[in-house]
């Protein structure tokens, strides 16, 4: 591991020691951090999917070249962050029976479902299973995007408010749809002309 990829986890991990320095000095409850790491997870998640698509469509430069190349551990920190937002539930339910007792709703499930789904990608983020799984690697990394988007749907149905998880749908569905104009032969390059 090279000094900046060090350097990059290390700023990656801060809101997570903020986070559990608030519980250990009492300062936070866990109800308390399931927005922040909730949140957190889906921010890092959004910047794991963005790069991709805007290289295609901006065309590849050294930024974008650079963004990709952190693009799994943004993916895997997202995961970690969706881990700890676990942790603080398991810890603020209490118990296994009053957890159970919540999985027939849907704000819940979606929950489960968004982490299962990054938990396949992430474990698989690093070189030799790529060079294991060749072809089979991507179509496994592409379960983040249904990932993404169950996680977005528990924000939205937990909080009965759609208007945050949908503001942090937006550059997503916009880098997505300037994926689709590239795939058509339209690009920067091509509107600049």
């Amino acid at each position: 591991m090279t000094w900046k990829r060090i350097i990059l986890w290390v700023l990656l991990a801060l809101p997570a020691a903020g986070m559990l320095s608030g519980i250990f000095t009492g300062d936070a409850t866990p109800h308390d951090l399931y927005h922040p790491s909730g949140e957190m997870s889906i921010r890092l998640m959004i910047l794991a999917l963005l790069p991709g698509p805007l290289a295609d469509f901006f065309g590849p430069n050294r930024f974008f070249r650079g963004w990709i190349s952190i693009r799994r551990n943004l993916g895997v920190a997202a995961f970690a962050y969706g881990m700890l937002h676990l942790v603080f539930y398991v810890m603020d339910m209490g118990t296994i029976a009053a957890m159970l007792d919540e999985l027939s709703l849907p704000a819940i499930w979606t929950a489960w479902l968004a982490l299962l789904g990054m938990a396949i990608p992430a474990a698989i983020s690093f070189d030799r299973a790529m060079q294991r799984l060749k072809r089979r690697w991507k179509q496994y990394q592409m379960l983040v995007y249904p990932a993404f988007l169950l996680a977005l749907a528990h924000w939205g149905l937990l909080d009965r408010e759609w208007g945050p998880a949908m503001v942090h749908a937006a550059p997503v569905l916009l880098a997505w749809t300037l994926r689709l104009l590239a795939s058509r032969g339209i690009n920067v390059r091509k509107a600049a002309a």
